[in-house]
């Protein structure tokens, strides 16, 4: 059985954390910035978990991870 490959785009975007859960970043922090509040630009700081619903696919994108 020949290995199994990461997709690149998921490896540069998802990390596995020590607990097993995964985390990514924020979006709508790029551009457009003017029209959003600095209270919705606050709170699109930083990182957080992948959602329940997402991390099989997520995890089928990262089979060694």
């Amino acid at each position: 059985m020949p290995k199994m490959k990461t997709k690149s785009g998921a490896a540069k975007r998802f990390k596995v954390r020590a607990s097993g859960s995964i985390k990514r970043g924020q979006a709508f922090k790029r551009h457009i910035l003017t029209k959003k509040t600095t209270k919705v630009k606050r709170r699109l700081r930083g990182i957080t978990g992948v959602h329940e619903c997402d991390v099989n696919s997520v995890r089928a994108m990262l089979p060694y991870a």
